[in-house]
């Protein structure tokens, strides 16, 4: 495994230490985060035509990437950062938590085979928790935070009503800390990153965090999954 590779998982992973990996073959089924049953949004974007884009961020972006992968209607999702500028979209520095970066996943996605409303309610019910404030399993600090970037106004309309759809509906047991704002920029994260998830699947924190969040989405999105992974590689 390469350097860079090696001081990805101290970062995004130190929390898991050898406690978690002695967990993990303790209760391989052990995950960070359990999935949530949802309803779907009562309001959803209006039709569009051509290839539209959505940038979440739901924690490490190694299992944010790997779920929408695996999502049926996604042409593409690429791990990188947004939230902050162009100058500080480096690992290293994003990693201290003062960019205003948050590490982030920009969606391609065919509206007529997925809807906008669908991948919300796929990053709220398997992707992450979005009721932890600066953090994710293992992970914390302001980089791992929970945020939707919209890229229009119907975007922030369909975003805001679904938040408080399930905050009324209180199918968590305390309230989302989503973050909506504007896309400003998104950057790609680097090349070791990309398709991590795929490329790593017995490394200790894909195992133990991520490699779930697919099997939920395989188990309460049926008719949204598809086995074979849409990857940033294959595009090159």
């Amino acid at each position: 495994m390469p350097r860079s590779s090696f001081s990805r998982l101290s970062l995004c992973a130190a929390a898991l230490g050898a406690l978690a990996i002695s967990a993990l073959t303790a209760a391989p089924s052990l995950a960070a985060e359990d999935a949530v049953v949802i309803p779907p949004p009562a309001m959803d974007a209006q039709p569009a035509n051509g290839i539209q884009t959505a940038v979440l961020a739901g924690g490490c972006f190694w299992g944010v990437q790997g779920v929408f992968q695996h999502t049926a209607g996604v042409v593409n999702a690429i791990s990188g950062y947004a939230g902050g500028n162009k100058t500080t979209a480096d690992y290293q520095m994003v990693s201290t938590g003062t960019t205003g970066h948050a590490e982030s996943v920009e969606i391609k996605f065919d509206p007529k085979k997925i809807t906008y409303g669908k991948i919300l309610q796929i990053f709220f019910s398997v992707v992450h928790d979005p009721t932890q404030l600066n953090r994710q399993g293992p992970d914390s600090g302001t980089q791992y935070r929970s945020a939707i970037f919209t890229t229009n106004d119907d975007q922030k309309k369909v975003a805001e009503a679904y938040i408080a759809q399930l905050n009324a509906a209180k199918v968590y047991r305390k309230p989302i800390v989503t973050k909506i704002g504007p896309l400003e920029g998104f950057f790609a994260a680097e090349g070791y990153h990309q398709d991590y998830l795929t490329l790593h699947p017995n490394q200790p924190y894909i195992a133990f965090n991520d490699l779930p969040k697919v099997e939920n989405l395989k188990k309460l999105f049926a008719e949204n999954y598809t086995e074979k992974p849409t990857l940033v590689s294959s595009r090159f």
